[in-house]
């Protein structure tokens, strides 16, 4: 079992924009952050134990409910990223987060993604609380990550103002 990074937020994923995930406007394609994103929740997972072995050994399986990105400024073929993780709040089942995308060496804000993951036990396909060997790590970094202040890319609902 892995013991968690408890750094607040967690500061460990690291990744670089690949030359397939360029679109004919020569940045990185929105589709090709999810992907990014999804690999710093593969990241997240691990840190409490939940990765690729949890559903490989038929223990169980994440499921994201609910996904929200925002785009703020562009990244390129070859740019390095650093992507940043804050647990905002958890409980048996699930765990609500927001990933911050970073230019690595920029140091700018690229993107962001809140998102809603869910337990599920591997047999039956449905939701099921958190096994304790997750369950304590996650209370963990939940407790790191409490005193943090919230994105203001949270909770955010997309429209448009009427004026």
């Amino acid at each position: 079992m892995t013991e968690p990074d408890l750094g607040a937020p967690l500061d460990i994923h690291r990744g670089v924009v690949l030359p397939e995930w360029i679109d004919w406007n020569g940045h990185m394609n929105v589709g090709y952050y999810v992907v990014a994103f999804d690999k710093a929740t593969d990241t997240l997972c691990r840190q409490f134990n939940v990765g690729w072995e949890y559903t490989r050994d038929k223990i169980g399986m994440t499921f994201v409910l609910e996904a929200h990105v925002t785009y703020d400024r562009e990244v390129k073929e070859s740019d390095p990223l650093r992507i940043t993780t804050q647990i905002l709040d958890y409980d048996a089942k699930r765990v609500h987060y927001i990933h911050m995308m970073y230019h690595a060496t920029e140091g700018y804000l690229a993107a962001t993604n809140e998102i809603m993951l869910m337990n599920i036990d591997f047999a039956s396909r449905r939701s099921a609380p958190w096994p304790e060997f997750a369950m304590a790590p996650l209370t963990r970094l939940a407790n790191a990550h409490k005193g943090l202040p919230v994105p203001s890319q949270a909770g955010r609902i997309i429209g448009i103002k009427k004026k």
